[in-house]
């Protein structure tokens, strides 16, 4: 089974917008409070799960017609855009290390996909 190009596009968009929840989760983790007039009020919380589960619909449509092999690696370039929304958003730093990791993220994927030939 060789796996559709619209089933790649679909994860890679599913991708970006999952790490939109994890933002989203963030947020409103930084502003929960433990009162219940507190967690009724933070829209983010359940902005962000609703936002997972968007993605999680995207991803279950993208596996139908794909190689769960050469998909389900591509799940971790939500990493790749939580870093970047981390920065911008959360302000948090830049480090070799992260680096190195979303590097290393980037050419696994890229090396599972040059199977998909």
């Amino acid at each position: 089974m060789r796996t559709p190009l619209s089933s790649i596009l679909l994860v890679l968009f599913a991708s970006f917008v999952g790490s939109f929840g994890a933002i989203f989760l963030k947020a409103g983790a930084d502003r929960l409070e433990r009162t219940v007039k507190g967690v009724l009020t933070n829209w983010r919380l359940p902005a962000g799960i609703m936002i997972y589960l968007t993605s999680f619909g995207m991803y279950t449509v993208a596996v139908k017609s794909g190689e769960l092999t050469i998909l389900y690696p591509m799940v971790s370039l939500g990493y790749l855009w939580t870093l970047i929304w981390s920065r911008l958003v959360f302000k948090e730093p830049l480090t070799r290390n992260k680096f190195i990791g979303v590097g290393m993220i980037l050419f696994g994927v890229l090396v599972l996909n040059l199977g998909n030939r």
